[in-house]
């Protein structure tokens, strides 16, 4: 099996499959309008679109894939970005598996950060779940925990407890503690690549996390039979990128490099996370 590169200015794609021979190089990030094009010609005529569903994950919340459902509504999909309640990652992901019981048809499913180790759970089983894309995200196997993936190199490694987080847990509860991200460490490596003053505000507004969420061993692996997609932030300081190319290689993913960005690219560069969740769809075709 050939390992092809793609490359694109901002990002390359590498794929673990052949090419065809007469592909051409693409150069630019992909515009909005450009991907719309894309979503909206690339399935066979009469082909039901997927529903696309995307997961946040840790210190972030539904507004994280804004701009990304921005460019999927305009090309016709239905597109929900569902809450991640982050308190445990058995009972997030049987929340998310319930929701996507409900839906009718096909279903792209995508997670970013911890929401991934959710997706991987959430779509064991499931039929209508066809293609998987992880986002600067994390993809557990059978065993491992969240918290075991980040990398030797992440910020959450290299800092004591108390250097990254404040907590909301009082004496002597019974409840794993919530985490929150201290405002330096949101700034400069959560969210590196944003204006400050836009990083501020996400700081300000970020969804406490239980620390159990990170403790909690997955269970299934769906990467094992689900085709996946993984994009990979070179400027990822909170899961490496050395990390996540690991896991997506195990997983036997088509792999984005994104030269730059930070944990939040979703965010700072949405077209391109869009156009990776355009290639899973269109490979529906």
């Amino acid at each position: 099996m050939a390992l092809t590169i793609l490359a694109v200015a901002g990002f390359a794609v590498v794929s673990a499959s052949k090419a065809p021979p007469s592909a051409p190089a693409t150069h630019g990030v992909p515009a909005e309008s450009a991907l719309v094009h894309k979503l909206t010609t690339c399935l066979a005529p009469g082909q039901a679109k997927p529903t696309v569903v995307l997961v946040h994950g840790a210190w972030a919340d539904t507004s994280s894939w804004s701009g990304e459902v921005a460019t999927l509504q305009a090309a016709g999909y239905d597109v929900r970005a569902i809450a991640n309640p982050v308190q445990n990652l058995t009972t997030d992901s049987q929340y998310v598996a319930d929701y996507l019981k409900t839906i009718h048809g096909p279903v792209v499913l995508a997670g970013h950060s911890y929401g991934g180790s959710v997706i991987t759970n959430a779509a064991a089983g499931l039929a209508n779940v066809k293609r998987l894309v992880y986002v600067d995200a994390a993809a557990p196997a059978p065993g491992q925990t969240t918290g075991q993936l980040s990398g030797a190199g992440s910020v959450l490694v290299k800092k004591k407890p108390g250097e990254l987080f404040y907590t909301t847990a009082a004496p002597n509860s019974s409840r794993a503690p919530e985490l929150y991200l201290k405002e330096s460490i949101f700034v400069h490596n959560f969210a590196s690549d944003l204006p400050r003053t836009e990083a501020t505000v996400l700081w300000a507004s970020q969804r406490g996390a239980s620390k159990a969420a990170f403790a909690t061993p997955s269970r299934f692996a769906a990467w094992k039979t689900i085709p996946s997609w993984y994009f990979i932030s070179t400027g990822d300081q909170i899961i490496t990128p050395a990390s996540e190319l690991a896991m997506a290689h195990r997983a036997h993913a088509h792999i984005t490099m994104f030269h730059g960005g930070s944990h939040l690219t979703l965010i700072s560069h949405p077209n391109a996370v869009t156009a990776v969740i355009a290639s899973a769809i269109c490979s529906l075709r």
